[in-house]
């Protein structure tokens, strides 16, 4: 997986990525159209289909809304890189197969616009713009597997299917 990269400072919440007012939607494609609009009213018209987002620490904070990952990744973003994510944040994100990866030094060091390149099995993220790389632990195989079947939903339904199967 490899796209450019959007760059936001720590303490991100949940409020900021998706805004109270649009709790109410339930349209993933119409809840995308304000993604992140607590910071950057025009963020979801610029990203591309597989940017990724970098952040600082506490990345999900505040409220357990599911709105906020969904909006995320039906937005476009097909990755966060963080320094550290609300454990509830990252639980529901990997629940609908958008990667949350914890690594203080590709936070620190990579930039707005860079292109980044990030191998989920190895625990790899090279940074293409500067050519560095970066290691962080690899999801466990129930997650890749969680991530690799498009959600929870679906990663369920094939358990599920296989074991009646059986």
């Amino acid at each position: 997986m490899s796209g450019r990269v959007w760059k936001f400072g720590s303490n991100i919440d949940t409020d900021v990525v998706i805004p109270g007012q649009y709790l109410n939607i339930s349209d993933p494609k119409e809840l995308a159209k304000h993604c992140m609009e607590g910071i950057d009213k025009d963020f979801a018209g610029k990203v591309n289909l597989g940017d990724i987002i970098v952040a600082g620490e506490n990345f999900g904070c505040g409220s357990s809304r599911e709105h906020a990952p969904l909006a995320i990744k039906t937005c476009g973003i097909s990755c966060v890189i963080t320094k550290s994510v609300a454990r509830i944040f990252f639980r529901s994100s990997i629940n609908i197969a958008l990667p949350i990866i914890e690594c203080g030094e590709a936070s620190d060091d990579i930039q707005e616009g860079d292109l980044v390149e990030i191998d989920y099995k190895s625990g790899l993220i090279k940074n293409l713009s500067n050519r560095k790389k970066y290691q962080f632990s690899p999801f466990p195989p129930f997650i890749q597997d969680i991530i690799s079947s498009e959600g929870l939903i679906p990663y369920t339904s094939k358990r599920i299917s296989e074991n009646s199967n059986n």
